[in-house]
C-alpha cells in the first residue's frame, strides 16, 4: 500500500512538471514588440577613467 502511494505521488509530481513546461503560457507580459536602442554606445576613449 505504501509503495503504491509513493508511486502515485511520484507520477503526479512528474506529470505536473510536464504540464507546467509544455502547457499553455500564463505569462502576463504586454505585447509591445521590439524596442529600439535609444542610448549612446560606450566609447572607451571618451569615458572618464578616474
Amino acid at each position: 500500500m505504501a509503495i503504491s502511494k509513493m508511486l502515485a505521488k511520484v507520477t503526479q509530481y512528474i506529470s505536473e512538471a510536464f504540464m507546467r513546461i509544455f502547457g499553455p503560457n500564463d505569462d502576463a507580459y504586454p505585447n509591445i514588440g521590439v524596442q529600439p536602442f535609444t542610448g549612446e554606445p560606450y566609447n572607451e576613449r571618451t569615458a572618464d577613467i578616474w
